[in-house]
C-alpha cells in the first residue's frame, strides 16, 4: 500500500510540474530534458545524472518566475510559494523523474549530488528537497548541508522549509536552530518552531545567552521562542532578566515565553508586567509581530 501511494505521489508531482513546464518554457528546452531523462531511463548513468542537471542552467531561464493560475495545494503551490524560477522547477523535475525510473539505482547518487553540485545548483536542491519522493532518504545530506558557512545554502535548507521540522530528530534540528542563531539569521522564518520545541533545546538557549550576556553581547528575542514550555528555574530567571531588560522586544519575548507555558512561577512573573499581559491576551502582541 505504501508504494502504490508512493508511486501515486511521484505521477501527481511529476504530471503537475511538466504542466507548468509545458505551458512556459522553450520547446526545444523542453525536447532536450525529455531526451535527457529518456537517456537516463535507458542507461543509467550518474555521470550524465549530474551533467544533466548542471546543464540545465544552459536550457531554461533562471529570470523567468513560475506563473501559477490554477489552485493547487501541491507542488505547484509550494513552488509559487518559494517565488521560484523555471531553472529551478526544471531541475526539481528532472530529480523526481529519475526517482521515477529507478529509486534504488538513483536515489544514492541524487543524495550524493551535495558533493558536485555548485552553489546555486544546491541551494535549489535543498530548498525544494520536500518535494522529491522518499523526501526522508535525504535527511543526511540535509544534515551535511548544516555544515555550510554559506548563508544561501544554509538558509536554503533552514529558512522558509518544512523540511526539517518533518525529517530532522531533535539534535539535528537543534543543532539547526543554534546555528541559526549564531549566524544572525531571520530565526522567524523558520518553520514549526513551537511543534519542534524540546527541553534540551531550551537548556541549550539558556547556556547561549549567558555565554553573550557575559560577553555583552545580545541575541535575537525571536531566539527564546522554543523556552515557553521548559521553563526551570534557571529559565525563569531568564524570563526575568529579558522583562526588566531596556530593551522593548525582549520584553515582549519575556512575556510571550512566561504567558504560553504551563508554569504558574511564570504567569506570577508576567503578572508584575500588567500592560504586556495585557497586550497578549487583546491579541496585539504575538510571535509573528514582536519586532514590529
Amino acid at each position: 500500500m505504501r508504494i502504490e501511494k508512493l508511486n501515486t505521489y511521484i505521477m501527481q508531482v511529476s504530471e503537475s510540474i511538466k504542466e507548468v513546464l509545458d505551458s512556459q518554457s522553450e520547446k526545444g528546452s523542453l525536447l532536450w530534458l525529455n531526451e535527457r531523462i529518456k537517456k537516463l531511463e535507458e542507461n543509467k548513468s550518474v555521470k550524465d545524472l549530474y551533467m544533466a542537471y548542471s546543464l540545465l542552467a544552459s536550457k531554461f531561464d533562471k529570470q523567468t518566475r513560475l506563473k501559477v493560475d490554477k489552485e493547487d495545494n501541491g507542488a505547484l503551490q509550494y513552488f509559487k510559494s518559494h517565488d521560484a524560477n523555471l531553472l529551478e522547477v526544471a531541475r526539481i523535475y528532472l530529480l523526481v523523474k529519475v526517482l521515477e525510473i529507478e529509486e534504488e539505482f538513483y536515489g544514492p547518487k541524487v543524495a550524493n549530488i551535495v558533493q558536485v553540485a555548485d552553489t546555486t545548483e544546491l541551494e535549489t536542491f535543498l530548498k525544494f528537497l520536500d518535494l522529491l519522493p522518499n523526501a526522508e532518504m535525504f535527511r543526511v545530506t540535509a544534515v551535511e548541508a548544516l555544515r555550510t558557512n554559506i548563508s544561501l545554502i544554509f538558509d536554503a535548507i533552514t529558512l522558509n522549509n518544512p523540511y526539517p521540522a518533518k525529517y530532522f530528530n531533535d539534535q539535528q534540528w537543534n543543532q539547526m536552530y543554534l546555528k541559526a542563531a549564531f549566524m544572525e539569521r531571520d530565526l522567524s522564518m523558520i518553520q514549526s518552531v513551537d511543534e519542534r520545541a524540546n527541553a534540551d533545546l531550551a537548556r541549550i538557549i539558556s547556556d547561549y545567552a549567558h555565554e553573550r550576556w557575559a560577553a555583552s553581547r545580545k541575541i535575537d528575542p525571536m531566539f527564546w521562542r522554543p523556552v515557553s514550555g521548559f521553563l526551570n528555574p534557571v529559565l525563569l530567571k531568564d524570563m526575568e532578566h529579558l522583562l526588566e531588560s531596556n530593551d522593548e522586544t525582549e520584553n515582549r519575548a519575556g512575556a510571550l515565553c512566561c504567558y504560553h507555558s504551563n508554569s504558574q512561577k511564570a504567569l506570577e512573573i508576567l503578572n508584575r508586567h500588567e500592560g504586556l499581559k495585557q497586550e497578549i491576551e487583546e491579541g496585539k502582541l504575538t510571535w509573528s509581530v514582536l519586532k514590529n
